[in-house]
């Protein structure tokens, strides 16, 4: 595995070849100030894009092949400092439990009618496989704090599938109907199950129970 310094970089980059995507070679690096490690993906499908999100505790930044060092250079840093705004606005935006209350009635409102009212909904620090529970009886709903920090739209999706299930318990097909509502449940869908992927192995936290799916089949 080879290893250089790259110019201008200032900090340790490790290059190698990204295996999952063959005309893609991928550099990590950590650099000052950062939290976390950025892995840059050069691709040669990629022509004039440039996308960043987090994956498995780094930053990754898709980048095209052809780009020169300045270029990614530049690039990297406003990709991640970008990606440093999104996350602390939504962090901001939903950051007490008022905050998912309000959220939660708008979506109820927007995607089911208003059918839906929960009697609290919070933040909880102890669900590590699952990344909402409802409990019908009481109309509780609770989200993982896990979710923080993650697009908008996934939490929403979380809000709206704990919502319906205040209108159907089960997973059967009115609920997925329910759901699906949601124009971009298949999207959240997705995003989740990449997340999920890659956290696997986590235990459940102290006193939580089997996982609840968010799609039949699907385990997170």
């Amino acid at each position: 595995m080879g290893r250089s310094r790259a110019a201008g970089y200032g900090a340790f980059v490790e290059q190698r070849t990204d295996r999952r995507t063959p005309a893609a070679a991928t550099a990590v690096r950590t650099a000052p100030g950062l939290l976390d490690a950025v892995e840059v993906r050069r691709s040669a499908r990629r022509r004039r894009t440039v996308t960043a999100y987090r994956e498995n505790g780094r930053t990754v930044v898709l980048i095209p092949a052809a780009f020169s060092a300045a270029e990614e250079r530049r690039w990297v840093d406003q990709m991640v400092a970008k990606l440093q705004t999104r996350e602390e606005r939504r962090r901001r935006n939903l950051a007490s439990d008022e905050d998912l209350v309000a959220r939660a009635a708008e979506l109820s409102e927007r995607y089911l009618d208003g059918r839906a009212v929960p009697a609290s909904v919070r933040w909880v620090e102890n669900q590590n496989r699952r990344w909402g529970s409802c409990t019908p009886a009481d109309r509780t709903i609770r989200l993982s704090g896990r979710l923080r920090g993650m697009p908008e739209f996934v939490v929403d999706y979380v809000l709206v599938h704990e919502l319906a299930h205040l209108l159907e318990p089960s997973h059967d097909e009115h609920f997925w109907s329910l759901v699906h509502a949601y124009p971009r449940a298949e999207r959240a869908l997705g995003f989740l199950e990449g997340v999920g992927f890659s956290t696997a192995d986590l235990p459940p936290a102290a006193g939580e129970g089997p996982d609840d799916e968010l799609e039949p089949g699907t385990v997170v």
